[in-house]
């Protein structure tokens, strides 16, 4: 019972972990779902190559290289090192060791492949949080990114370097227990870069390599698995939601408006002058009325526009391109994606105390998004097209507007 009940326990943490992962998303995919539906799947052909390019490929996050290159290292370590975790998952429910071994040559290509991406994540993380807390660069220290939006780009990157620290130290007394011929560590995995950890820890007893060996591989899968209950509450969630949103990119041409049916109806009967004004049918006009203009609240907004909310990064790119911002002007692209999703937010939490019916008498527009930032908007789309996974603050400026000028008229 005692050999196996690290396994039951990993188990029950595992189950927990995807437990509250799942429900945290539902909560996330609800409140994404409070905005209106509109349809962005024609085209798909087009649709794979920019999300292909653009998501996957990075490219427009190199458009700055220095943080692009450093970006492209977390990005692709990250990804390809949680290839492991798998091997981690099977090891920890059934007790086994290193049990994909057996692809022999294979898998000690992949463990050393593994190692040199943690050792470029750790020196991105540390040059990142270098960048965010001690050089003066001004996208950083805007006054939108209170202490919450702070602490949590800092959080992430520790969290980063304390993982990838304990799979080169887990690496590290592994391969030093398979060296010394101890039960239980097979000889496998090649391990280029906890080679160099090796020497400070050979001094351990083969118990405390042991225990240090546990240690860090229950502080790496734990760690994990926290990181990813974590994701939905951090900025950071942009790693689940960037390819889709990407995928669902606005295929037409950046700044075109979308006409409003009713509106565009009633222009046209003003420009026919043979048209007859009293020829709609009764109800059509009813139902036309109650027809909203623009945007005041999230509900009023679409799905894309909310997802892309629980998109943003807060790298703060749309912010420093902006031209009204750059002039001094309240206007800040980020602050506008920020409040969209601090909004929604808000409302999800609503829902789950209070019902759907429940109202608070509060609204992105005023609430959050005050009217003098959205008149400082030139609608040049310099944030669009800056954004790194295609996200667009100005569309939700202009439904705010939409909605100030033809409902909130004075």
């Amino acid at each position: 019972m005692m050999e196996i009940l690290p396994n039951i326990i990993f188990s029950v943490v595992l189950i927990a972990a995807i437990f509250l992962f799942a429900k945290n998303i539902k909560k996330i995919i609800r409140n994404i779902n409070l905005g209106k539906e509109v349809d962005y799947t024609e085209n798909p052909a087009e649709r794979w190559k920019i999300m292909t390019l653009v998501a996957l490929g990075q490219s427009k996050m190199i458009t700055r290289p220095v943080a692009g290159i450093m970006h492209i290292f977390i990005y692709v370590g990250f990804v390809i090192i949680n290839i492991e975790v798998l091997e981690i998952l099977i090891d920890g429910i059934f007790g086994t060791h290193r049990i994909l071994a057996f692809m022999g040559g294979f898998y000690n290509f992949l463990i050393a492949t593994f190692e040199i991406l943690a050792f470029l994540v750790l020196v991105a993380c540390v040059v990142f949080f270098a960048r965010r807390n001690f050089i003066n660069i001004k996208r950083f220290h805007s006054k939108e990114l209170t202490a919450w939006p702070k602490s949590d780009a800092n959080i992430i990157l520790i969290v980063e370097v304390v993982l990838m620290s304990c799979f080169l130290l887990l690496n590290a007394s592994d391969g030093l227990l398979q060296q010394r011929g101890v039960h239980h560590y097979v000889q496998a995995g090649s391990f280029p870069i906890s080679n160099l950890i090796m020497p400070f820890i050979s001094g351990f007893s083969d118990n405390g390599l042991v225990v240090l060996e546990r240690t860090t591989w229950w502080l790496h899968i734990v760690g994990i698995l926290a990181f990813m209950n974590y994701l939905p509450y951090s900025k950071h969630f942009h790693i689940l939601l960037a390819f889709p949103n990407v995928y669902y990119s606005r295929l037409t041409p950046k700044g075109k408006m979308v006409n409003m049916d009713k509106v565009s109806a009633e222009v046209k009967l003003m420009l026919d002058p043979n048209a007859d004004p009293y020829a709609a049918a009764p109800e059509a006009n009813q139902n036309a009325a109650a027809e909203k203009f623009g945007a005041k609240d999230i509900s009023d907004l679409s799905w894309k526009n909310i997802m892309e909310a629980y998109s943003c990064t807060e790298c703060g790119r749309c912010t420093s391109v902006c031209p009204a911002n750059l002039t001094g002007k309240l206007l800040s692209p980020r602050k506008i994606m920020m409040d969209t999703r601090d909004r929604a937010e808000e409302i999800g939490r609503n829902i789950d105390s209070n019902g759907k019916d429940f109202a608070d008498e509060k609204f992105l527009l005023g609430n959050y998004i005050l009217e003098e930032e959205i008149w400082a908007c030139t609608t040049c789309n310099a944030c669009v097209e800056a954004c790194p996974i295609n996200i667009n603050p100005l569309e939700i400026i202009t439904e705010l507007r939409r909605f100030s000028v033809m409902e909130n008229a004075k």
